[in-house]
């Protein structure tokens, strides 16, 4: 076949593929919204944010009307992160394991600063029985914030309950010893010192 057919055939495909391209994205030149623009998913956030705080306020004593409260958050905006975290934690409170680490998934990716999502994701994977992945993951929320301290003292209680101590484990020991969340974890940092320190 001579070399200017193919160059032709070539040519044609390249026009049909950038008129697909065109279609697909919307581009007709007319202003009016892609299909994909016209697809995506109407973002209240304020009402997510109300609705969260609503579910947070209730969710001591009232945890189906919690549960409702989130759902109708994410109705609001399925990318509010809060709404899936605290989503997760109503799950991980009744052992829905699966469907609070599916939350906590979420929560993660979309609050890729906050430590809590990592947190509470390691403490589902260890209740699982997944204690390596717990310890990892509870590692990973400190790369986000190396002074998490709920987060270091749920890492070190998780070393030492399943004997995973490692070189950093004295030193997150002796964080809580000064800065624990309570004077319970600061005197149990100080007697786990003791032993493996």
């Amino acid at each position: 076949m001579p070399g200017w057919i193919q160059l032709i055939r070539l040519w044609g495909c390249l026009v049909t593929f950038s008129v697909v391209i065109a279609v697909v994205l919307g581009c007709q030149g007319n202003g009016s919204p892609s299909r994909l623009e016209q697809n995506a998913p109407v973002r209240d956030t304020d009402a997510a944010l109300r609705l969260t705080a609503a579910a947070n306020d209730v969710m001591p004593f009232d945890v189906v009307q919690a549960e409702e409260l989130l759902r109708q958050a994410l109705e609001a905006d399925m990318f509010h992160g809060p709404a899936h975290n605290n989503l997760g934690v109503l799950f991980l409170q009744q052992d829905r394991l699966y469907e609070a680490a599916h939350e906590f998934e979420w929560a993660r990716k979309l609050m890729p600063g906050h430590p809590d999502p990592r947190m509470n994701l390691a403490l589902t994977l260890e209740r699982a029985g997944r204690i390596d992945e717990a310890i990892q993951t509870y590692k990973a929320g400190l790369e986000v914030y190396t002074e998490h301290i709920p987060t270091i003292q749920a890492l070190c209680r998780a070393q030492i309950q399943h004997n995973r101590i490692d070189a950093a484990t004295c030193d997150h020991l002796a964080m809580i010893a000064l800065e624990g969340a309570t004077a319970e974890w600061r005197r149990w940092a100080k007697e786990q010192m003791i032993k493996h320190c």
